[in-house]
């Protein structure tokens, strides 16, 4: 039993900073401010149960899916930077429409689903959380240690909705100058987080020795003609 509470808390410990859900749940309310409160709550809960559906999956068979589909960890980094980058640039530099266009406007922007993207991917479980998670199955001695993580990342998802479900009342408080003001903070901040995945996946690349071993050959050759 002791153990078991271990390996749980090492989970929750591990988890929780990389997954991050207090930053995310700020970058919550500019992505639904459009939204009503049944539709954000539900996005939030959907997010949630995403994530958590993404990380056990990662959890049983991480390292058979990358194999499978020749993916690496650089590649997921790259993608998700990628993905963040398009958000950020979204955020900081809004399309301005004339009065006729918002109603219209609005509208879509409140039935589009965010829950899958961008929330749960790459912002939830995104390439620091699917790597964590494959490091600690390859920890697992025992189905006892698979129960742990399991249930780990399960109170991660419940911290998740939680402050999720808060940012709602948050984005009342401010109002919608305030959330005007802050998506475009925001939009810069992930923009900055973006090229950060993106270089750390690009160095990661560099400093494989599957890549860089054959570029390095070939430059060698090159060199000696």
């Amino acid at each position: 039993m002791t153990d078991f509470i271990q390996v749980l808390l090492g989970t929750i410990v591990a988890l929780l900073p990389i997954v991050n859900p207090f930053s995310v749940a700020i970058t919550f309310i500019s992505l639904s401010k459009d939204m009503d409160d049944s539709k954000r709550n539900r996005e939030a809960l959907l997010a949630s149960i995403y994530m958590t559906v993404i990380l056990l999956i990662f959890l049983v068979a991480g390292v058979l899916i990358m194999k499978f589909f020749g993916i690496s960890l650089p590649g997921i980094k790259i993608a998700g930077g990628l993905i963040i980058l398009n958000i950020g640039f979204k955020m900081l530099n809004p399309e301005y429409k004339d009065l006729r266009g918002i109603n219209a406007e609005t509208r879509t922007r409140s039935d589009e689903d965010i829950a899958f993207t961008p929330l749960a991917v790459p912002m939830l479980s995104g390439p620091g959380a699917i790597a964590v998670t494959i490091g600690m199955a390859a920890t697992a001695g025992s189905r006892i240690d698979y129960a742990a993580e399991s249930l780990g990342i399960l109170v991660v998802a419940v911290v998740t909705y939680i402050c999720l479900r808060v940012a709602g009342s948050v984005k009342n408080l401010l109002g919608e100058y305030g959330v005007n003001v802050l998506t475009r903070i925001l939009g810069f901040i992930l923009i900055c987080v973006g090229v950060q995945f993106v270089v750390v996946g690009f160095y990661d690349f560099i400093l494989n020795e599957e890549f860089s071993r054959p570029v390095l050959r070939m430059i060698k050759e090159v060199w000696n003609e």
